[in-house]
């Protein structure tokens, strides 16, 4: 079954990029309905934004979607994550700014705070997009393909001159729980010198070394330094998943990502889409639901994270 939230979810917090300030509230949504942003804090336009690959304007820093009026939200990754990993298809995302607030870096406050109200199954099958041949792009010497699987599954590599992070590889199945238990608290991360340039251009106005886990080199300059050994890597994956899923429907598809980001996933949503016959809607039977990321997760998911 599609599911939503059982009640509105909220958060506060800073924009990364901004650093303004923005409360955001996840409202239960009907079966049908899909992931839409509204930005309550504007008028005299539409204030509606779907959580969709062909709404992206930009994703170099981070995933932004914008509507016709112009009207965007930017930094939806972690929360679109979030509400993939945990099952919900549904809902209507009301935020009183441009940004979503960056939490502890990671999704896993939106988890948390998701998990928390709990989750309500809706009258309508699961459908997903299965990938049906190998869809591939690159930039730069950077990677991103989706190639035929029997379920969702996810490889990522990244290579840093950073003696902190190196090269750093890893594979996952995401079947219930999964994004939860090894993804979902793993932060964003990013090189001091990439730091400074940001400041410099007026970015990253939120950032602290709470909210990113920050190389120099050797050093660890955020406090109590990685949360894991591979948390770079593992929140590289955790941003392909909340790319992926402004496909609009879970996708069965194997993603491999080699120093990907996000402009080359969207650029593979795009490429994906533009031929019809590398996908196919399904309705998932009960084989299929269960390895999807998010079916059947449960409150105690969170508190085993690897």
């Amino acid at each position: 079954m599609q599911k939503t939230v059982k009640a509105p979810v909220k958060f506060r917090g800073v924009g990364l990029h901004t650093g303004k300030p923005a409360t955001v509230v996840v409202h239960p949504a009907s079966a049908e309905y899909g992931i839409w942003f509204r930005r309550v804090d504007v008028r005299g336009v539409d204030q509606m934004i779907p959580a969709l690959w062909n709404y992206v304007p930009d994703a170099r820093l981070c995933t932004k979607i914008e509507n016709e009026d112009g009207v965007c939200v930017s930094t939806i990754e972690h929360m679109m994550a979030a509400l993939v990993g945990c099952g919900v298809q549904n809902a209507l995302i009301e935020i009183d700014g441009p940004e979503v607030p960056i939490l502890d870096g990671s999704s896993a406050p939106f988890v948390e705070g998701i998990l928390d109200r709990g989750l309500q199954n809706l009258d309508a099958p699961v459908r997903a997009y299965r990938v049906l041949k190998t869809i591939e792009v690159s930039h730069n010497g950077a990677t991103a393909r989706l190639v035929p699987a029997a379920s969702m599954e996810m490889k990522f590599d990244i290579q840093f001159e950073d003696a902190a992070i190196g090269e750093q590889s890893k594979s996952l199945t995401m079947a219930n729980g999964t994004f939860v238990r090894e993804l979902c608290d793993s932060r964003t991360f990013c090189r001091k010198s990439e730091v400074d340039m940001m400041h410099a251009a007026g970015l990253a106005l939120g950032g602290t070394y709470e909210n990113a886990v920050v190389v120099d080199g050797e050093a660890i300059l955020s406090p109590g330094g990685f949360r894991h050994a591979d948390e770079p890597v593992r929140h590289k994956m955790l941003d392909a998943l909340g790319d992926l899923a402004l496909a609009g429907a879970p996708l069965i598809a194997r993603y491999e990502g080699n120093r990907a980001g996000h402009a080359l996933t969207n650029k593979l949503l795009r490429a994906l889409f533009a031929d019809p016959s590398a996908l196919r809607m399904e309705v998932c039977d009960a084989q299929d639901a269960a390895c999807l990321p998010g079916v059947g997760v449960k409150q105690a998911d969170l508190r085993q994270v690897a």
